[in-house]
């Protein structure tokens, strides 16, 4: 599923250009907008250009924490030592839970400071936690940029602190956030908690400086990030109701978008430039259920089988994000192998399910697999059979 997710992204489709709407003026570096639901990339300017991720770097960050709860190296009531390196973050002048070596903070409450409070104390506490040190930590990190693929990302801390080396792009930063969302929907929900102060904290740092959560009742998350490198960042996950998908059942008809602006000159312009992408993104495109999941799309014949036939489909359901009042003329090709010939496995892949536009410009394609298995036949069938394709 990961790698499929992966594929998606990497390979995220897109309308012809001429046939694109046209997207807002973004008042930003670098951004990506990111249709969650399909897997395909909306809008996008210089989302490959390198550039200083700040802490947005804290979404790899939690990404490798909540790995280490799902496979029991850690647990939320679990308390983790504060160490003089953590305590000594302070020093640098960036945001902080406002821990210290005789505070006795849980999991649970560091990944509050680390997501709500922003805290690079919080980030150090959990590598250390997680990784044994901060430097395994940033080793594991990159480990996993790498295993999804992020070319152009380097880690060389846990908090995003400006370092030589240490780089990002929008849009691998977008398929970190995008792998948050579909990796650990228990864990998601931290991203929209507006205040946390830690018990005992003189902090004054309460408030989630994502102010869409204050503005915007769809969105949900998820992290905002500034150093002078890099400018004013933000990435911005939100949901809405959407009449198409509702019409057809799918996932309750809500449909999620996901921008990135990178190196905006405010708090304001990031929090504006975001709102924009995230309304555009919504009232330009529909979304719409093309098959659903485990259907039978095509039932061909079978050679050499118990059964003569085999259903052919996606093992996901196929959605599309196409420019608003283009959904009815989208086109539908099935390329596959023939002849087949048992035995086949459920979910052996024999083909491709193709859509694109009257013009030919592919909007979507998935795997075309079988969706039954289909044992081989005994030795007289598949005599039979094969003396049946010799004539044929």
């Amino acid at each position: 599923m990961k790698k499929l997710f992966a594929l998606l992204f990497a390979l995220a489709c897109t309308w012809a250009q001429a046939q694109m709407p046209t997207p807002p003026e973004v008042a930003a570096r670098s951004y990506i907008l990111l249709d969650i639901t399909t897997g395909q990339t909306l809008a996008e300017r210089e989302a490959d250009a390198s550039a200083d991720p700040a802490s947005l770097t804290k979404l790899m960050t939690a990404y490798l924490v909540f790995t280490a709860l799902r496979e029991h190296k850690l647990q939320l009531e679990q308390v983790l030592p504060v160490s003089v390196r953590a305590w000594q973050e302070r020093k640098g002048g960036g945001s902080l839970m406002f821990i210290e070596p005789r505070s006795q903070p849980k999991v649970a409450d560091l990944l509050r400071g680390l997501i709500v409070n922003s805290g690079n104390d919080a980030a150090v506490v959990l590598a250390e936690g997680v990784g044994g040190s901060v430097e395994n930590f940033v080793a594991m990190m990159n480990r996993q940029a790498q295993a999804w693929g992020l070319k152009n990302t380097a880690f060389k801390n846990v908090a995003g602190l400006t370092e030589a080396g240490h780089k990002s792009t929008a849009r691998d930063v977008a398929v970190i956030a995008a792998h948050i969302i579909r990796d650990f929907p228990e864990h998601y929900p931290l991203y929209s908690i507006k205040k946390y102060r830690f018990e005992g904290s003189p902090s004054t740092n309460e408030n989630n400086r994502n102010v869409l959560l204050l503005r915007d009742p769809s969105v949900d998350g998820m992290k905002t990030g500034y150093t002078e490198a890099a400018g004013y960042c933000m990435v911005i996950s939100a949901q809405r109701d959407f009449p198409n998908l509702a019409a057809t059942g799918a996932g309750g008809g809500k449909r999620r978008l996901l921008s990135v602006v990178m190196g905006t000159a405010s708090m304001d312009a990031r929090a504006n430039e975001s709102q924009k992408l995230l309304n555009w993104g919504f009232q330009a495109f529909d979304t719409v259920r093309l098959f659903e999941a485990d259907k039978a799309l095509a039932t061909v014949p079978v050679w050499k089988g118990k059964a003569n036939e085999a259903r052919l489909g996606s093992t996901g359901g196929v959605f599309v994000s196409v420019p608003k009042g283009e959904g009815g003329k989208l086109q539908t090709k099935i390329e596959r192998t023939d002849p087949l010939v048992a035995p086949l496995t459920q979910g052996q892949r024999v083909g491709t399910l193709r859509v694109t536009t009257p013009a030919g410009a592919v909007v979507a394609e998935r795997p075309l697999v079988v969706l039954n298995a289909v044992e081989q036949a005994g030795l007289l069938g598949r005599a039979w059979d094969a003396v049946r394709l010799w004539i044929k």
